[in-house]
């Protein structure tokens, strides 16, 4: 990224530009650009219907956006399915409570951790969770 005549350091994991997003005469997305620095945690927050789900579901594979460009790690990223998510290293832990048990943050972590090692070497919950 460049500021001014300053060339920024900053590596970005994810970089969405220009996401938009209709379902019929629904805009759910317009125009969002936001861009998460690597190794940070951010929270996205709206109210209901204001396209957050949405807008993770289209980084994640679930939905394609109508226009605008996803980079991961600097590279051009066409995220057509979840798979072509996980390889990238991008996981989701949907928000709808009924499809899992309660779960500790941990064990929400590694559920959004489909193919990472953890699940391959086959982790169990900790008698101390």
């Amino acid at each position: 990224m460049k500021i001014g005549n300053i060339q920024s350091m900053t590596e970005f994991a994810i970089e969405l530009t220009g996401i938009n997003k209709s379902f019929g005469a629904v805009q759910a997305n317009r125009d969002v650009t936001m861009s998460v620095p690597k190794g940070s945690i951010h929270g996205i927050i709206g109210e209901n219907g204001a396209g957050k789900s949405t807008l993770m579901s289209i980084l994640y594979g679930y939905y394609q956006a109508d226009s605008g460009a996803i980079r991961v790690s600097g590279q051009d990223a066409r995220i057509r399915n979840s798979q072509e998510a996980i390889h990238l290293g991008i996981g989701m832990v949907h928000q709808h409570f009924m499809l899992v048990d309660t779960f500790t943050v941990l064990e929400n972590i590694v559920l959004g951790a489909e193919g990472g090692r953890l699940l391959k070497r086959g982790w169990t919950r900790p008698a101390s969770i």
